[in-house]
């Protein structure tokens, strides 16, 4: 009726609205224009929100329409509202709490940076999902000791550390510093059987056992030098050998356990810049070889001999140009023999004492390249005119030798000289005995991997074979080094010897092929394996040996 009235009496106010393509439009507000709502606030654009929308953030400043004031108690915006589309992290204007990652219990949180100029750390890892992962995987922690602060360069405002050069040695002995020196120790332990450990013609296999410990000390002082090299071992079977073959007494001894030592200590005093004082102690304890002539028929043990001797010398450098000289003294004693039967036999017939001098001239041509030329003198004097067979054995002699030391870019490192060694004896009986000396000590880095060296050495030895004047030895060793692995490494050697008994027609050949296998366990804790085929030629009847070594054992050293 109301609409009816409107109609009838006032046709300009109920007009109807014109159809336009605002009226269906969803949004609020679209029927009148924003700017002509009487009920609308100043500064409000809710208008503007769409249906359904997020209600709005009251922390978050609105931007006005140009030209309109800010109602009282809102601050004003212009533009986007500060701290609009920043992320979790970084700067934000407003000053808010940033969103911290969440950590399970127990899991490994990313360290600060310790300072400037130090990297961030990584990023959390995650896993394929996108997840934190509870933690390092074990494998990246798995048998690693913990690491002080102070080196892993945690430690807040700590500069970061130099990266250390990769160890070329790293299952090599570290050892322990006592004051000044520093002190490597070792022991070898081994097993295993020997098919002839007298060295006979008809073999006598033995099961064997060795024990061989080291020691090494080296100072670590600015100026001046002390070394102490100690090495030996001692060799056992466990059984004896027979006192006669085919009916004749036996040429070895029925205990065939032997001691050796070697050591030496070596001290240098440093007097000025280009002169040095040089002094050497050095010990020898041995017995002899199986199988040589010396050893006589009989024996319960083989008789041990000690050699005690030291040489004190002086170094003189001028510019490129070295001359060293020194004195020496030796003394060797032979231990009584004792015999299968009880008895005793006297060995002061070999026991000498040794006088003598060397000197030496050497000049750099080129770095690494150091030619030299040596001359050594002596005299033997024995503790008896007269040997057991009659004969004097004084004597006198030398050598006289040239060669040169050289280093070639680390591959090719070494010695080697050649010259004559002679001896005259007193006994007009004894011929005087001579030949060629060599001497060599060659160590060739094939690669990484693989290291190739030979020695070669020259003896003029003492004996007790009438009517011989001595014998010069010559022995020539090539060995070949591999690692398969860092921890694992293969030996290969090959010597090859010849005893020249001048006077006598008696000439014999060694040979010797040995094969090593080294697993490294640890730096204090390693297993070796040996297989060694030794053979001695001789052109006297019944003289010539094979035998054949097997031995495991385990290292320890530190």
């Amino acid at each position: 009726m109301a609409c009816l009235w409107l109609a009838a009496f006032a046709p300009s106010i109920a007009s109807a609205q014109t159809l336009t393509s605002d009226l269906f439009n969803p949004k609020r507000g679209a029927f009148v224009p924003a700017q002509q709502m009487p009920f609308r606030k100043i500064g409000d654009d809710s208008a503007d929100d769409s249906v359904g929308s997020s209600p709005p953030n009251p922390n978050q400043a609105r931007s006005l329409a140009p030209g309109t004031l800010a109602p009282v108690g809102q601050s004003p915006g212009f533009g986007l509202p500060a701290g609009d589309g920043i992320g979790d992290a970084g700067f934000d204007s407003l000053n808010r709490k940033r969103k911290l990652p969440k950590y399970y219990p127990g899991q490994v949180r990313p360290k600060p940076s310790p300072g400037p100029g130090t990297p961030p750390p990584p990023p959390p890892q995650v896993n394929a999902v996108g997840d934190l992962r509870l933690s390092i995987p074990p494998s990246e922690m798995a048998a690693r000791p913990p690491v002080p602060p102070a080196v892993a360069g945690s430690v807040p405002g700590q500069p970061q550390r130099r990266r250390l050069k990769l160890d070329d040695d790293p299952f090599g002995a570290v050892g322990d510093y006592a004051g000044a020196f520093l002190v490597k120790t070792a022991v070898e332990l081994s097993g295993g059987y020997d098919t002839n450990p007298g060295r006979l013609n008809e073999p006598h296999g033995l099961p064997s056992w060795v024990v061989a410990p080291e020691f090494l000390a080296v100072s670590n002082w600015d100026r001046h030098a002390l070394v102490a090299d100690l090495r030996g071992s001692f060799t056992g079977y466990g059984g004896s050998l027979p006192t006669t073959i085919d009916g004749a007494a036996s040429p070895a001894p029925t205990n065939v356990d032997r001691p050796n030592f070697i050591g030496h200590v070596d001290g240098r005093l440093d007097v000025s810049s280009d002169t040095d004082i040089t002094a050497q102690l050095r010990l020898n304890v041995a017995t002899d070889n199986p199988g040589s002539p010396n050893v006589q028929v009989g024996l319960k043990s083989y008789p041990i001999y000690a050699t005690l001797g030291g040489t004190l010398g002086f170094d003189q450098r001028f510019n490129r140009l070295t001359i060293s000289g020194g004195a020496t003294v030796d003394r060797t004693s032979y231990q009584n023999s004792t015999l299968t039967d009880g008895t005793t036999s006297s060995n002061d017939d070999r026991n000498f004492n040794q006088y003598g001098g060397v000197g030496r001239i050497s000049y750099e041509v080129l770095p690494g390249l150091k030619p030299f030329a040596e001359v050594e003198g002596d005299t033997r004097v024995h503790d008896l005119q007269f040997d057991r067979n009659g004969y004097q054995r004084d004597s006198s002699g030398g050598y006289a030798k040239a060669g040169t030391s050289f280093e070639f870019t680390r591959l090719i490192t070494g010695e080697v000289s050649i010259g004559y060694a002679a001896r005259n004896y007193v006994d007009p009986r004894l011929n005087r005995l001579d030949g060629l000396l060599t001497s060599a000590s060659l160590i060739w880095t094939a690669t990484p991997l693989t290291t190739a060296k030979f020695y070669s050495d020259t003896q003029i030895a003492e004996t007790t074979v009438p009517g011989t004047s001595g014998t010069l030895i010559h022995t020539y060793t090539f060995e070949v080094d591999h690692d398969f692995r860092r921890w694992l490494t293969g030996i290969g050697k090959f010597t090859y010897g010849t005893l020249d008994y001048q006077g006598d027609n008696r000439n014999d050949t060694t040979y010797s092929i040995e094969g090593d296998v080294i697993y490294k366990m640890t730096r204090y804790l390693w297993l070796k394996g040996t297989l060694r085929y030794d053979a001695l030629d001789s052109n006297v009847v019944n003289a010539s040996s094979k035998a054949t070594v097997v031995m495991l054992g385990v290292r320890l050293q530190n």
